[in-house]
């Protein structure tokens, strides 16, 4: 089963801070995982505290992390930030 993933603003916008900073294919490999199955472990992910929502991060390198959402009834993963850990 394939997943899909839906880029919030933020995203799309720390994307580009991924492509200056060197860690586009770091990020591109964590998006591969999330698209095939985003319960994958390794690499490992915990689900963020303090939300309404449950909310799972992984890390890019140990100051960057991939946000994300998990939408099982629609097989959609929507990706939040991945430059930080807090969200807006």
């Amino acid at each position: 089963m394939t997943w899909r993933l839906k880029y919030s603003r933020q995203a799309q916008k720390d994307s580009l801070k991924l492509a200056s900073s060197g860690l586009k294919d770091r990020a591109k490999k964590l998006l591969s995982v999330l698209a095939e199955n985003p319960w994958q472990s390794p690499p490992s992910f915990e689900q963020l505290k303090g939300t309404s929502t449950p909310v799972y991060s992984r890390r890019i390198n140990i100051q960057h992390r991939l946000v994300y959402q998990v939408f099982e009834d629609e097989c959609v993963v929507k990706i939040l930030r991945m430059w930080t850990q807090y969200r807006d």
